[in-house]
């Protein structure tokens, strides 16, 4: 039997996560923030001349319901199911760090880092199902903090702010995987930028896009 599942991490260069994309059993991805909403759902579209996927979803062309009226106030307006998958929310009673933030998404269960939780992943969502999350907190290099640490046992490292110019604050590896740049020894009008073919690595089943 087929359950949601964590599908792709979309990492920016220099900043954190974009979004984490969950797959449903009708083959639909949901992208979520770190701190637990929808910002889109569809499926993606590769390039014809390679291995380049567009930015933005195919639209999801089946049933989208919306929570009413009689719903929580926390979540009133928002998606109730895409397809065969239903969506819940935290209510207006539960922590303040919870309210409103997604729930389940299927089978899929989520949980978040509470109020009392270092300040720098604070309200991030910390399980997805059984996968945990986790987070570089505030005592870290600066170029680091709140930015994903690890995504159940597998690491994220970056160059940390005393490195090239070039590739500070940059991803260094996620689990085994070394990405490479082009650094100050390259021509000018590549450096810092990503060598292929390395955007998209897939890594203990999930698909890491990295802008």
């Amino acid at each position: 039997m087929f359950s949601q599942r964590l599908s792709q991490v979309s990492l920016t260069g220099t900043t954190g996560i974009s979004y984490f994309s969950i797959l449903t059993d009708q083959g639909v991805l949901i992208r979520i923030t770190p701190d637990g909403s929808i910002i889109d759902w569809g499926t993606e579209q590769m390039s014809y001349s390679g291995n380049y996927y567009a930015p933005k979803l195919q639209p999801f062309m089946g049933r989208v319901e919306y929570w009413g009226k009689e719903a929580d106030s926390a979540y009133q307006g928002k998606v109730k199911s895409i397809g065969t998958c239903s969506i819940t929310y935290f209510s207006h009673y539960e922590k303040n760090v919870q309210a409103g933030k997604l729930r389940t998404v299927g089978s899929l269960m989520m949980d978040y880092y509470d109020n009392f939780e270092n300040v720098a992943y604070r309200g991030k969502l910390r399980f997805l199902g059984t996968l945990m999350l986790q987070y570089y907190p505030s005592l870290e290099d600066e170029l680091v903090r709140g930015r994903l640490k690890a995504v159940g046992d597998v690491p994220v490292k970056y160059y940390s702010s005393v490195e090239d110019m070039y590739l500070k604050g940059k991803i260094k590896s996620i689990g085994s995987t070394v990405l490479e740049y082009y650094y100050a020894l390259d021509r000018a009008e590549y450096r810092g930028m990503l060598k292929s073919p390395y955007s998209r690595p897939n890594i203990a089943g999930v698909t890491y896009i990295l802008q």
